[in-house]
């Protein structure tokens, strides 16, 4: 998946609130992959990082894949391409959710 090219339908976009908890807002958009699953049996849910503006959807590059230790699902990191971020960058554009969980970053 890493390197592969997806459409991201956004769901969340960057400076909405989570549906469940309203304190928490998205720093970046995020979404999911169409027609592609997830193990949890819910379509792939990706971060995208390198758009700085509220988007309905997004066709980038996976660049990492952010894998939860201590959950079931992983998430896609979605960037423009020819952009690319460091696994500190991307630590912090995600930590405002993923600060909840024990994850390793593959790129």
């Amino acid at each position: 998946m890493i390197g592969n090219i997806v459409k991201v339908i956004v769901d969340r976009p960057l400076g909405s609130a989570h549906p469940n908890h309203n304190d928490l807002i998205y720093s970046v958009n995020y979404g999911y992959i169409p027609d592609f699953f997830a193990p949890d049996g819910e379509e792939q849910d990706a971060y995208i990082l390198g758009v700085n503006e509220p988007v309905t959807e997004f066709v980038g590059k996976v660049i990492a894949v952010i894998h939860r230790l201590n959950d079931i699902e992983d998430k896609w990191v979605v960037a423009p391409e020819g952009k690319s971020f460091t696994k500190e960058e991307i630590t912090n554009s995600v930590a405002f959710q993923e600060k909840f969980f024990d994850t390793e970053i593959m790129m």
